[in-house]
């Protein structure tokens, strides 16, 4: 079995993380800001909340109380968290099935203390789910509507980070454009100690292709990569090490993003495929047909080979490359060696709380809705939003 360190140099092609000389050396600041504090992680149970879980229980935080409606994702979380050499040391730590824009969430911040500490990775995450009206509209509801609900029902936390995306900057996919909007919620108002951050590809992450070429090897199926695109990434490990920076380190209304190059970092799908399949000592084979992949793919791996599905880039909202920094923002240091900051662009001409009121009526079925109607809403909201469509979607292909 590969291990989750291995799998993370493999596609990073880095041997030290890196984020880990900033959490050397601004280790006393993440002290002062964690250590007896009570922290609320919202979705915590997915691959980053789990990642950014670990790095924060080793700064001795008062109470951790994690939240998500994955019941078997919190028990995986707490097995992982006591299972490790040094255990859990955290004396309040709890988890919580509960849906974070329901009632019951509401109810259950009414009755707690202050948290001190709000870090939300909630979130429909794939532009795989932009495909009718109905999963659009859950991702409006979960990326905006509850962002926008949670920061009404807490009390003032002195740190409050909502994990964004890459896909924010200059979106032309529905799920770039919802998290660009969960990013003026977040900021909406200037005198909150708020942060969010645009990073890249998790590799080997819960739902991500290259997990996805695991299970198809654990099923001896093709692998799917598209052509000619390229990805940043980061490992599990330093996913949660860069939100633990941010979170606690980063200036208020900023969106913090990862140092990397274009040149140097941005990997070539094709070549990770091909670099995991090498590893595991077996030979690539490429095909262009679906068909001819899935038809040959017994043979292949019965004889020491893996089936590559070389797909073309034209399905709805893929991109061929990933870029941190949207037309019109501009990028600055914030005193960390491994990222930097894009300061806050306000659009004036947004009206948020009528956004909002608009949105809820949409996904609570008082309106009639349509695509078309959402991408508009969409549109009119965001004035750099470039829809990308395609008759094809991610699901019509392996």
């Amino acid at each position: 079995m590969i291990g989750a360190g291995e799998l993370g140099q493999l596609a990073t092609r880095r041997d030290v993380d890196l984020f880990a000389e900033d959490l050397r050396r601004h280790h006393g600041r993440l002290v002062a800001a964690i250590e007896g504090k009570r922290v609320l992680v919202v979705g915590g149970g997915g691959s980053i909340g789990q990642a950014t879980i670990e790095v924060l229980s080793g700064f001795r935080p008062a109470s951790l109380h994690v939240v998500d409606h994955n019941e078997n994702n919190l028990a995986e979380l707490v097995r992982n968290l006591r299972g490790r050499p040094e255990g859990l040391s955290v004396n309040d730590f709890r988890t919580l099935p509960i849906d974070f824009g329901s009632s019951i969430m509401r109810r259950f911040l009414e009755d707690q203390p202050p948290y001190h500490c709000v870090l939300c990775f909630a979130a429909l995450k794939h532009v795989r789910s932009e495909k009718d009206v109905y999963s659009i509209m859950q991702m409006l509801r979960v990326n905006v509507l509850f962002v926008w609900r949670l920061l009404r029902w807490l009390k003032q936390p002195e740190h409050f980070f909502c994990v964004s995306t890459d896909k924010a900057a200059n979106p032309v996919n529905v799920m770039g454009a919802t998290k660009r909007l969960m990013e003026h919620v977040i900021f909406e108002r200037s005198d909150q100690p708020h942060a969010t951050a645009r990073f890249a590809n998790v590799a080997f992450s819960e739902g991500s292709l290259l997990q996805g070429f695991l299970r198809r090897l654990e099923r001896q199926q093709p692998l799917p990569i598209p052509r000619n695109t390229r990805r940043f990434f980061v490992s599990l490990r330093e996913s949660g090490q860069l939100c633990t920076l941010a979170a606690f380190l980063s200036p208020a209304r900023h969106v913090v993003v990862p140092r990397l190059d274009a040149e140097c970092d941005l990997k070539l799908l094709e070549d990770v495929g091909r670099d995991l399949v090498t590893h595991l000592g077996r030979t690539p084979r490429e095909y262009d047909s679906e068909e001819e992949a899935r038809a040959k793919a017994r043979e292949d791996y019965a004889r020491g080979r893996v089936p590559l599905l070389l797909t073309p880039c034209d399905t709805t909202g893929e991109k061929p490359y990933e870029e941190f920094v949207g037309a019109g923002e501009t990028i600055r240091e914030i005193g960390l060696e491994s990222l930097m900051g894009v300061p806050y662009l306000v659009n004036p001409s947004l009206d948020l709380p009528e956004l909002m009121a608009r949105m809820q009526s949409i996904v609570e079925g008082e309106s009639e809705v349509d695509i078309e109607h959402l991408l508009e809403l969409l549109s009119s909201s965001l004035p750099e939003f470039r829809h990308q469509r395609s008759a094809l979607h991610l699901d019509s292909r392996l």
